[in-house]
């Protein structure tokens, strides 16, 4: 795949973002106040001007620290608890630790994405780079999952990463209801299915390990 060249700057823009939102959690744990942009940037180290493209807005930074990365918490603690090498065990488990929380607390993840979209769009209108708009923590943890895979060639297990990135998230279960009207039980269950359908097809292929 063609992300090579990109990769460095994209880590150095994720990193950036993730230094802002550590010191926004830092900055709410000390006072008990939602932190402001300005004084996140300041104990992040890096320039208010720098901080307000990935966080535009108060309730950008507010929004991901009081409310996404508290949601996500409980699948963290899945993952890392993870013993088995079954591949679709180790799937199934990480969709089945998410994605219910993604449909419980869905008025959040809906606001988080129009949160990122109006991230980019905000640069993309003023002619600047666009910054990291998104934590990527689903690509994380599919890493973690696809783990046993360490003999697949890499092009091989970047593809099956990317595909299955589909099946998790706010973004995946927004088509589900809005696009294909399902509830949430058959929300969850077309993308149980459909994971699964993709990791066999990936494990399938002739130079998968």
């Amino acid at each position: 795949m063609s992300t090579g060249r990109q990769a460095p700057r994209a880590n150095q823009k994720a990193r950036t973002r993730a230094a802002i939102v550590e010191a926004a959690q830092k900055l709410r744990a000390d006072t008990g106040e939602p932190p402001t942009v300005a004084h996140a940037a300041t104990v992040a180290g890096v320039s208010r001007a720098t901080a307000y493209r990935y966080f535009p807005t108060q309730e950008a930074l507010a929004l991901e620290v009081a409310n996404i990365n508290p949601d996500v918490a409980a699948t963290e603690a899945t993952l890392s608890g993870l013993t088995t090498d079954d591949l679709e065990q180790r799937l199934l488990t990480l969709l089945d630790a998410f994605n219910p929380i993604v449909l419980a607390k869905e008025a959040h993840f809906r606001r988080a994405l129009w949160v990122y979209q109006d991230t980019w769009l905000r640069s993309h209108r003023s002619g600047e780079e666009t910054p990291a708009v998104r934590e990527g923590r689903r690509m994380r943890w599919l890493d973690q999952v696809l783990e046993p895979l360490a003999a697949m060639p890499g092009d091989r297990k970047q593809r099956l990463r990317a595909a299955l990135a589909l099946t998790l998230g706010g973004d995946s279960v927004v088509v589900m209801k809005d696009v294909c009207r399902l509830d949430d039980d058959e929300a969850l269950d077309v993308l149980r299915w459909t994971a699964t359908a993709i990791l066999r097809a990936g494990l399938a292929e002739p130079d998968a390990a």
